[in-house]
């Protein structure tokens, strides 16, 4: 995912990026609306992460059960990872990343 940073400065109006803010839906939208926008965003970044950790899982040729087995995470941990019910945190997300990046050596330190 790429990331992009920007200093946008509210008091001046025309710092803004063009087509970014629609300050009139802004203005009118409710704390009940920001709160379903959040739970919304919340809900795409979870399956982001599903997407990323079956990937991750299906590139090694593995069955979510043997993927378990091999990582040591519990089976329904997977699950709940590639069902996006859950997002992997902290060392698992380093775990995934690495056996994204180099498998083998990953596995054979896990197997060790």
């Amino acid at each position: 995912m790429k990331k992009i940073s920007m200093t946008v400065d509210p008091l001046r109006p025309k710092t803004w990026p063009a087509g970014r803010c629609n300050a009139a839906m802004l203005d009118a939208a409710t704390d009940a609306d920001i709160v379903k926008q959040q739970a919304e965003d919340d809900r795409e970044a979870y399956m982001v992460a599903a997407r990323y950790a079956r990937r991750v899982r299906k590139r090694l040729g593995l069955t979510q059960r043997e993927f378990s087995r091999r990582i040591d995470v519990p089976l329904d941990t997977i699950r709940n990872w590639e069902q996006g019910k859950r997002e992997p945190a902290g060392p698992a997300k380093a775990l995934l990343k690495i056996l994204a990046k180099n498998p083998e050596i990953a596995l054979s330190a896990l197997d060790g």
